[in-house]
Order: C-alpha cells, then structure tokens, then sequence
C-alpha cells in the first residue's frame, strides 16, 4: 500500500470507521444524520467531515430543492474511503473507478429521498444509542444484504437456508438490544407512494421466510401518517394477517420528540397501549404462535 494510505489509516479513529462502514454499506448520509448518529457536536461534526473530505475519503454533494436553495451537505464515499473500507473488511481491493460510479448513481437515483428516510430511521436508532448507554443498535443491514442465496444464512443452519433466495427485500434489518433484551427486525420504511395491498402483500413474503429460515422476526413499517397507519392495520385483518407486524409514524414520533426506540409501536392484534421498541420482543412466544 502506497504512502498516503497508510498516513491516513492511522489518523483514523473508531467513529470513522464506522462512519466509512456505513457509507460502503448504506449509500449516503446527510450532516444531520451523522451527527445525530455519531458526535452530538455539530460544530465538530463538520470539522470532522472536511477533514475527511480533504483526506480524500469523502465527497459532498448538495442537492437542489423543487422550491429554491439546497438541502445540507450529502456524504458518500471518496476513492480513498472505498479502499480503507475494503482493507479494514480484508475484502479486495475495488477498481479505481468504483467510487466515482457509486457517487454518479447514488446523486442521480429517482429514489434518494426513500434512501435517505430508511437511513434516517436507523441513523435515529444510533442517536438513540449514543446517549443511552443501556441501548445499542447492533445490527444494520441495508437491502442490498438481502439479494441472493442465503441472505439470513449462518453457521450451522441446514441448507436449505444457505439455498434460499427471499421474496421479500426489506428495507433494512436490525437487532436493537435495550437492558439486555434485544429484538431482531425488517423495517419497511413507507413514504406513501405504494398502494396499501402492496405493504399488505409483503408480508406474505416474510411468512413464507419464516418457514424456510426460521426466523421469525417482527416486520416494522414506520409511515409517514396516524391516517395511513389505521387504514393499513384495517387491511392487514382484512387480509387475515397472522404475521408479526408493527407499525409507527414519523409524524407521531416528531410531534412525541420520540425517537423510534421509544413507546410508539402498534402491534398489529395485540389490544393495549403502544409499546416500546425492544418490548416487542417480550411477544416472543405469541409471535411463533401466530406465524405458525
């Protein structure tokens, strides 16, 4: 590895690399969304940013907006940044050329602000993390993980698992742990452009995931509205869903200044008040019971 490399290397601290982690894995980042997620100081936030920038491992674009002026600062990874991430992973080296498409189609790509909202459900979860310490999110996949055979595959499941190829791709995945307890989950992050018997259709998929893989785990859809929300969990009894389905609003949550760790999930045919995060997994064996 040639000089600079290994100058930049050792100037990089933990933070960066997960910073840099993600950004390999879940495309782009916006100032707000990294500092929420990571530092806390956004004054620093930035420092650190044009630091990276001028290292070469980041790059920065500002979108416009439809009614005038820009959005802040995007982040994605710079030439530099794809190959320390590959090094660190002790994946290959990419081609040289590997960032610059990267960044064209992700600054391109008719659905950035869906990206961005999948990113900012996630990146809410790692804020939440940051100044709980009783909290962690210890599992971010994005949807790209779920392409191809054996997307939930591990070591000693039988083979059937390693051969499956899902029906569904989630938005993302997680496991978030809060005093010891910690659920798994698909997250299905809804901006309102897709037909309610679409979302209700999805979870056909997971179910019949769950038979193959065995693993059950609760599907969250975070919508954009309280009104959408009660007409999807009229679909989903109408359609006889059985399925482990969660459903919270970013409206709710910002009118709460709550983050989606917190008391805001409606679990679909369970009577009582909203519940927290990490506590649909104390549903563990009614869940099995209804996907069975």
């Amino acid at each position: 590895m040639d000089e600079q490399f290994m100058r930049v290397q050792a100037r990089l601290t933990d933070r960066d690399h997960v910073l840099l982690g993600w950004l390999a894995d879940h495309g782009v980042l916006t100032t707000v969304q990294i500092n929420h997620a990571l530092f806390g100081s956004l004054d620093f936030t930035q420092r650190r940013l044009r630091k990276l920038c001028h290292a070469g491992l980041l790059a920065r674009f500002r979108p416009f907006r439809a009614e005038g002026g820009t959005y802040p600062y995007h982040y994605v990874l710079a030439q530099l940044g794809v190959e320390v991430v590959a090094a660190h992973r002790g994946e290959d080296l990419p081609r040289k050329d590997q960032a610059r498409k990267r960044r064209w189609h992700l600054t391109n790509r008719a659905n950035l602000p869906h990206l961005l909202a999948v990113n900012q459900f996630f990146t809410d979860l790692a804020g939440h993390a940051r100044t709980h310490p009783e909290a962690s999110l210890d599992r971010w996949w994005p949807a790209s993980r779920f392409q191809g055979q054996g997307a939930l595959a591990q070591p000693g499941d039988p083979i059937q698992v390693f051969a499956y190829t899902t029906r569904v791709r989630p938005d993302g995945h997680g496991i978030w742990t809060e005093h010891g307890l910690s659920l798994s989950f698909f997250a299905e992050i809804d901006t309102g452009t897709e037909p309610l018997p679409v979302l209700v259709d999805k979870v056909d998929g997971y179910l019949h995931m769950a038979g193959v893989t065995g693993r059950i785990w609760p599907v969250l859809f975070w919508l954009h509205s309280a009104l959408r929300e009660r007409h999807l969990h009229t679909r989903l009894t109408e359609a006889g869903v059985v399925y482990p389905v969660a459903t919270a609003t970013r409206d709710t949550a910002t009118q709460q200044a709550a983050s989606p760790a917190d008391d805001i999930w409606w679990l679909h045919r369970h009577a009582g008040a909203r519940q927290r995060l990490v506590s649909l997994a104390d549903d563990d064996d009614a869940v099995r019971e209804m996907a069975c």
